[in-house]
């Protein structure tokens, strides 16, 4: 289903400015989880784990994309054996 300009328009509108819709009021007195990870010095165990987790993502898509690729190059070369194929027994 493809939608058009005029049906996607709008849509990333409502998109863009949901988030003004949305938004919760600012704290006053800063966020207390995050100030006493601070003072705690876990804030970057918070920060590795993200990063660990982040990495482990990217390297998972690369693998997949790898392949992937190596499955299209297998069907296109089955293709063109079998138009090969083909072609020697016209």
């Amino acid at each position: 289903m493809r939608l058009s300009f005029l049906t996607k328009a709008p849509l990333a509108t409502l998109l863009l400015l949901s988030h003004t819709l949305l938004a919760q009021q600012p704290v006053s007195n800063g966020v207390e989880m995050a100030d006493k990870l601070r003072a705690d010095g876990k804030i970057w165990v918070v920060v590795t784990v993200v990063a660990a987790v982040f990495a482990g993502i990217i390297i998972y898509l690369v693998r997949l994309d790898r392949q992937i690729g190596k499955l299209e190059e297998a069907v296109k070369s089955q293709k063109e054996t079998k138009l090969k194929a083909q072609d020697i027994k016209r």
